[in-house]
């Protein structure tokens, strides 16, 4: 055999190989695409596995108490994986490494998915501990000094929310020609107590009530450090959006699990659940009253 014709076979069983690659790759790309939406969809006979992302504090107990009972004769089990900030459960969702998430308001949604360009979606509402000022110095809010330190979240919608609960109880006040949900503190315009501010990550805000005057606490941080609302110097005035939404991907929006789960948010069965449970004192969505 000449060198020429082994160079030509050579060449032909590379590009054979070659091409066999990139088939498989190919058939590879198109099954994860494929069983990414499938995993959502209910198959009669068998159950379907869904991992919930969600936060330390009340909606991991939520999803295991309330939404797995409920969904389980749809044919599915629902387990959850909790993440320790507020950044990884919409980036893991995204990737698809979950399923859906509980653990954020709409708000934040909204602002986080903008900021990253993610695709999510939330399905609805569900009932909120909403955000409260808590002390390890006083009791009542008469109490708080001139100069006080104030830990807030840094996150920018958390810490537009933190802003809107100060001035909800007359700690300051805001620049009227300023969208609440995207104040900073460069937006308060009357701060009458000269309250100095502490930004810090959400879940570090129990941890700094040693060492602060006071802080402005998310519900599900107060939750799990086991805080009492009846406790809070005082809680939000609950508006729609900062109430939690359960969340799954964009293109998962009109799967079987997805539309299970949006009927349910609004079904009396479960607010029925929600009513026997640990989080009946919560606040209700808007269309829970309508």
């Amino acid at each position: 055999m000449s060198v020429r014709t082994v160079w030509n076979t050579s060449r032909k069983l590379i590009a054979a190989t070659a091409a066999g690659i990139m088939l498989a790759a190919g058939l590879g790309a198109c099954g994860s695409s494929n069983a990414s939406t499938a995993s959502l969809d209910s198959t009669k006979g068998k159950t379907t596995k869904i991992v919930v992302g969600v936060c330390p504090g009340p909606y991991g107990d939520m999803v295991k108490n309330v939404f797995a009972p409920l969904l389980k004769d749809d044919g599915y089990e629902l387990t959850t994986k909790e993440f320790t900030d507020y950044v990884q459960p919409n980036k893991a969702l995204a990737s698809g490494s979950i399923q859906a998430n509980l653990f954020q308001h709409g708000n934040y949604l909204k602002k986080f998915t903008a900021d990253n360009h993610l695709d999510l979606t939330s399905l609805g509402q569900t009932p909120t501990l909403g955000l409260g000022i808590y002390s390890n110095k006083y009791k009542k809010l008469s109490e708080i000094p001139d100069g006080a330190t104030v830990a807030i979240a840094n996150d920018a919608s958390n810490l537009a929310r933190s802003l809107g609960v100060l001035e909800q109880n007359k700690l300051v006040t805001l620049d009227g020609e300023v969208d609440a949900t995207k104040a900073t503190i460069d937006d308060v315009k009357s701060n009458p107590k000269n309250l100095k501010f502490k930004t810090l990550d959400a879940a570090q805000l129990v941890r700094s009530l040693d060492n602060v005057d006071f802080a402005l606490v998310p519900g599900n941080y107060s939750w799990a450090a086991n805080l009492k609302p009846s406790s809070a110097l005082a809680l939000e005035k609950q508006t729609s959006g900062v109430m939690e939404v359960f969340v799954v991907r964009t293109k998962d929006k009109n799967s079987d699990f997805a539309k299970k789960v949006k009927a349910l948010l609004t079904s009396q069965e479960y607010k029925d659940a929600i009513a026997k449970s640990e989080f009946k004192d919560f606040g209700k969505p808007a269309s829970w009253k309508a």
